[in-house]
């Protein structure tokens, strides 16, 4: 029997890190789950144990190789963002990964908008809403000030998802899809880094701009497969919709956070969009993507988490009620009702605020409230002129990796059957 041609996926989030092979028509194949117990900074916060990251990475890779009944055609990587690995002359780290929910010193903050405008205009010029840390940007601004003989040593400050591929690859790259990840580094307007960036001297430190949809060798002598640049989470769930949708549309991506995406609008934020938490993404073809988020997914489970302790239930009772278009009898059914409501509205604001004076007529959910049948009832009710769809597919974000470099190691052409749509109606009879 001839080996499955696949490729590995490293997906690296805050909790799960995992490696999925898919075969040439993207199916998965093999998967592997991981977590890792974090360690602390210097200042004792909470960070990514970058060593045990690194063993599993190569001990993941080194299982593949033994599984005779797969052939290694390509790597890729994707990430969580916001996150900088720094290396020295010789390739070692040398600093933590420290967390972008690390509180930012006011006093740096300060000192950085005193010497380059206001929050506000940084925020319109990099598509950033101010964010201390979560500006990854400012985290090499506060190494640099705070840690000036950490800053002398650094050769390479690399992005997690691309420091990743450096494991495997040797070579140091920047991606844009991290570089345009509400860093502060990048200028829209001039499409190059930020004046602030060069004036301090960090373009030295960041490695060269590869493409998003570009391969390198391994470092391995003797190795035949492909070695992906990495990407974005964000970005790269938003790869499947691209190679499987032409007409415009909007990604409503939901978790803890629910991202609105609009891959199909490159018009520059407003200061009323970036208050109101709006950012900018670029995709893995290097074009932007308007977002805005909002905390819902969070905010839903503190409600039913209220919700079951005032009446006596179970949490799980409310993370499959059916939709009706009838008043609920039971109390705390009326109050699930309500939450969802509640979050509805603000969803609505928030994805309206990336639909308005576009082509958009579709809205595709993914994530866990695709699955909440109220939910979608409801949304589809309060987008009563677009079409409103419930989108499931296997990994999308692992998925969208593979899709990025599908050209440098697949042969067969990309299926037309990797996403599902489930249709959900305006016309119903609302419950109130």
């Amino acid at each position: 029997m001839n080996p499955i041609p696949v490729i590995a996926v490293f997906d690296v989030g805050k909790t799960n890190k995992k490696l999925f092979l898919f075969d040439e028509s993207y199916n998965i194949v093999f998967e592997r789950s991981a977590r890792f117990n974090e360690v602390t900074d210097e200042d004792g916060f909470a960070c990514e144990n970058l060593d045990a990251l690194k063993k599993s990475v190569f001990d993941s890779l080194n299982e593949v190789k033994r599984l005779k009944q797969f052939r290694l055609e390509a790597v890729n990587f994707s990430a969580y963002g916001a996150s900088f690995v720094y290396l020295d002359e010789d390739g070692n780290t040398i600093a933590p990964l420290y967390n972008y929910l690390k509180p930012y010193p006011e006093v740096l903050k300060k000192q950085f908008y005193d010497t380059y405008g206001d929050e506000a205009t940084i925020a319109f010029e990099t598509a950033s809403p101010s964010l201390g840390s979560l500006n990854s940007g400012l985290q090499l601004y506060r190494i640099k000030y705070e840690q000036p003989e950490l800053f002398k040593r650094i050769k390479y400050a690399l992005h997690l998802p691309q420091y990743l591929s450096y494991l495997v690859s040797g070579r140091p790259f920047s991606d844009c899809t991290s570089i345009g990840c509400h860093t502060a580094l990048w200028d829209f307007n001039k499409n190059d880094y930020h004046n602030w960036v060069k004036k301090e001297g960090l373009t030295k430190i960041l490695a060269p701009i590869a493409p998003s949809n570009g391969v390198v060798e391994p470092k391995t002598e003797g190795e035949l497969y492909q070695v992906g640049i990495g990407l974005h989470d964000s970005s790269a769930a938003l790869i499947p919709y691209l190679a499987s949708f032409n007409m415009p549309f909007v990604l409503l991506s939901t978790g803890t956070w629910a991202i609105s995406l609009n891959p199909f609008d490159s018009s520059p934020l407003t200061v009323e969009e970036l208050d109101q938490d709006c950012l900018n993404y670029i995709q893995y073809r290097g074009k932007p993507v308007k977002a805005s988020r909002l905390f819902s997914g969070h905010e839903f489970d503190v409600g039913i988490k209220a919700i079951a302790e005032k009446y006596g239930e179970d949490v799980i009772k409310y993370r499959n009620i059916p939709y009706s278009t009838e008043t609920p009898k039971e109390e705390d059914v009326a109050a699930y009702y309500d939450l969802v409501h509640e979050i509805i509205g603000m969803q609505k604001k928030a994805t309206e605020l990336v639909l308005r004076n576009t082509p958009v007529r579709r809205i595709f959910v993914d994530g866990g409230f695709s699955k909440n049948s109220v939910f979608m009832h409801l949304l589809a009710k309060a987008f009563p002129d677009v079409e409103v769809y419930a989108a499931s597919m296997a990994q999308a974000t692992a998925l969208g990796t593979a899709l990025s470099i599908h050209y440098s190691w697949n042969t067969a052409p990309i299926p037309t059957d990797l996403i599902n749509l489930k249709y959900y109606s305006a016309i119903q009879p609302a419950i109130y």
